[in-house]
């Protein structure tokens, strides 16, 4: 077995590089964000962790916030470098990192969103790293799964409520799981988001 075999990073690097090249995907913020942009300071610094195609970091970046975006993927940060040369937004600095070896110092950022990643010991590191009146923006998925997106191992899903949990630290501002209710077709389902502050 080589160390490429062995080494669970590089295993996840390589998965993820061949998801983002995919021409295809396009960088979105996450609803959690886009409902709830009346509740972001004016300005400020962000972090959009494990940022995937960055949509929330483009998104924030637009909005004036100086921002970090960080993923493992070199093949999505290349994107986002690309998309904010074409935006001319100098105020978002991409970088390939791994989250969970090198995570946000203490009272780091104003903002942090996470948006479709779910390592739980994080936590606590993410609430340390906003600064005091810094708000949390989280979305991932629920163990509700109506739909077959997202991904099939339940650790990596939200069992009710754990968010609240998790986040039970910070004052909540807004928290909703979307579930079977209602016509399936629309909205957003099998998914719980927050909005917290420290």
């Amino acid at each position: 077995m080589s160390q490429q075999e062995s080494d669970p990073t590089q295993q996840l690097r390589i998965k993820w590089d061949q998801r983002y090249a995919d021409a295809e995907k396009v960088a979105r913020p996450a609803e959690v964000l886009l409902s709830n942009a009346h509740l972001l300071p004016e300005q400020g610094s962000a972090l959009d962790l494990a940022c995937g195609l960055g949509g929330n970091a483009l998104f924030l970046a637009q909005r004036g916030f100086t921002v970090e975006a960080w993923d493992l993927s070199s093949v999505a940060i290349q994107r986002l470098v690309q998309a904010a040369g074409q935006l001319k937004l100098n105020n978002l600095h991409a970088r390939v990192r791994d989250v969970e070896g090198q995570p946000p110092q203490t009272e780091q950022f104003d903002v942090i969103v996470v948006s479709y990643f779910l390592e739980r010991s994080l936590i606590p590191t993410l609430i340390q790293a906003l600064k005091p009146g810094g708000l949390v923006f989280y979305q991932t998925f629920t163990r509700q799964a109506v739909s077959s997106e997202g991904p099939q191992n339940p650790a990596f899903r939200l069992a009710d409520q754990e968010l609240l949990q998790l986040f039970s630290q910070l004052q909540v501002c807004v928290y909703r799981e979307e579930g079977r209710l209602g016509d399936l077709s629309l909205g957003s389902r099998d998914v719980a988001m927050l909005v917290a502050q420290k």
